[in-house]
C-alpha cells in the first residue's frame, strides 16, 4: 500500500498519465468523427466560407497528422507530412478511414515509451518540439478545424453536436 506522502509526491510530479492524455485526444477525436457525420455528404466535399478549405480536405490533414505523428514518436522515424488521402469522394470512406486511425493511434501510442514525452524530436522532419508539445499541437489543430467545421455546419443550417460532449 503506497502512503499518502509518496502518492502526493508522485502526483505532483506528473500532472496527467499518457493514458489520460491519450483518452483525452480520443474524446476529440470522437467528436470531429461527429462533425463528420453531421455534414450533408455533397457540402462535406465543396462547402466553403471566406476561401477556406472545405471540412473534407481539413479532416485529411487531421489523418495526414495524427497517426503518422503518433508513429513517429513511437519510432523515432519521420516521414514527410502527407495530406494526400483518398477519400473517394465519399463520407463513408472518411469515417471508415476516421475509425481505422483511431485504433492505429492506440497501437502506435502504446509504444511511445513514458520517458520520451519529454524529449525534443523534429516532426515531419520540420517541426522541433518536445514530444508532449507536438501532441499538444496536433490536439490543438484538430480542435481549430473542428471549430471550423462547427462555422460551416452553422452556416448550413445544420446544429453542430454539443462540443462539450467528448
Amino acid at each position: 500500500m503506497e502512503t499518502k506522502e509518496k502518492k502526493t509526491k508522485e502526483t505532483l510530479s506528473q500532472f496527467i498519465t499518457p493514458q489520460q492524455l491519450l483518452e483525452h485526444w480520443k474524446g476529440h477525436r470522437a467528436l470531429t468523427r461527429r462533425v463528420i457525420e453531421a455534414f450533408p455528404e455533397d457540402k462535406l466535399f465543396s462547402f466553403s466560407i471566406g476561401g477556406m478549405r472545405p471540412f473534407s480536405e481539413l479532416a485529411k490533414e487531421l489523418l495526414g497528422i495524427g497517426v503518422p505523428g503518433a508513429k513517429g514518436m513511437a519510432t523515432d522515424q519521420w516521414e514527410q507530412l502527407d495530406e494526400n488521402v483518398d477519400l473517394g469522394g465519399s463520407k463513408e470512406k472518411l469515417l471508415q478511414l476516421w475509425d481505422q486511425a483511431t485504433e492505429e493511434l492506440n497501437h502506435w501510442w502504446a509504444q511511445i515509451p513514458v520517458e520520451h514525452f519529454q524529449d525534443t524530436v523534429i516532426a515531419f522532419g520540420q517541426y522541433e518540439d518536445k514530444v508532449y508539445c507536438s501532441i499538444l499541437y496536433f490536439i490543438d489543430n484538430e480542435t481549430h478545424h473542428r471549430g471550423q467545421g462547427y462555422v460551416y455546419l452553422r452556416a448550413l443550417g445544420v446544429e453542430p453536436p454539443n462540443f462539450w460532449e467528448r
